[in-house]
């Protein structure tokens, strides 16, 4: 599949864009976003270990969540070295409330909680393939030139997470991928008091935290 065809079903499968609001917000502290874009690899890698451990017996998963886990790794290593060459200190922030609202969703039950959890990981592959295409064209060309380089990866995360989860269902869940698509719409539209890389639109006054994020007060 083209680039093109990657990110047009992307936009599909999302049910609204990112805000320009956050846009102009990342922009304007590429440092903190660059901290928990590594935060985020980082993360998407253990999500991925998680699932190799807890799913021993479907090989589909393994093959694909162990490359997934690999590629998340590299990714997160090369955040790093970008935030290394730019004097950024990488270091723990806060967790966004995005995840932790899609992962509250989640149903806890055997087959239902597996298809949740990767749903859950197509959205958030989504919506990181989403908001680097909307960063790329303001940045300079060294970010540029690597947010573009995720651009397809991440695209093939969403359809590995959405294709194990419609394959281990075992029958349409067409109903409940569009139930996580509006809380992931959500999320995105309604106002943020906290600038991360999923967090949702930032209110007003924004500036530095003492952990070096950005908080913004309404």
């Amino acid at each position: 599949m083209s680039l093109k065809a990657v990110l047009s079903e992307i936009n599909e499968s999302l049910l609204c864009p990112t805000p320009q609001a956050w846009v102009d917000v990342a922009l304007e502290n590429q440092d903190s976003m660059l901290i928990d874009h590594a935060n985020c690899e980082k993360k998407a890698a253990s999500t991925a270990m998680t699932l190799l451990y807890r799913h021993l017996n479907r090989e589909d998963l393994l093959k694909k969540m162990s490359q997934l886990a690999r590629e998340e790794l590299l990714h997160f290593e090369q955040v790093v070295t970008i935030m290394k060459d730019r004097g950024i200190q990488y270091k723990n922030l806060t967790s966004s409330r995005y995840a932790g609202r899609l992962r509250d969703c989640v149903r806890k039950d055997g087959v239902e909680e597996l298809v949740d959890v990767l749903i859950c990981g197509a959205l958030i592959e989504a919506r990181s393939c989403e908001r680097f295409a909307c960063l790329a064209p303001h940045l300079d060309p060294v970010l540029a030139k690597f947010y573009k380089s995720l651009l397809r990866s991440e695209g093939r995360h969403y359809q590995d997470y959405l294709g194990l989860a419609r394959q281990y269902a075992g029958k349409d869940i067409e109903d409940r991928i569009d139930e996580l698509r509006r809380v992931e719409k959500d999320l995105i539209e309604s106002p943020d008091s906290e600038f991360r890389f999923h967090s949702g639109v930032p209110t007003l006054n924004h500036g530095a935290d003492n952990d070096g994020s950005i908080s913004v007060a309404s």
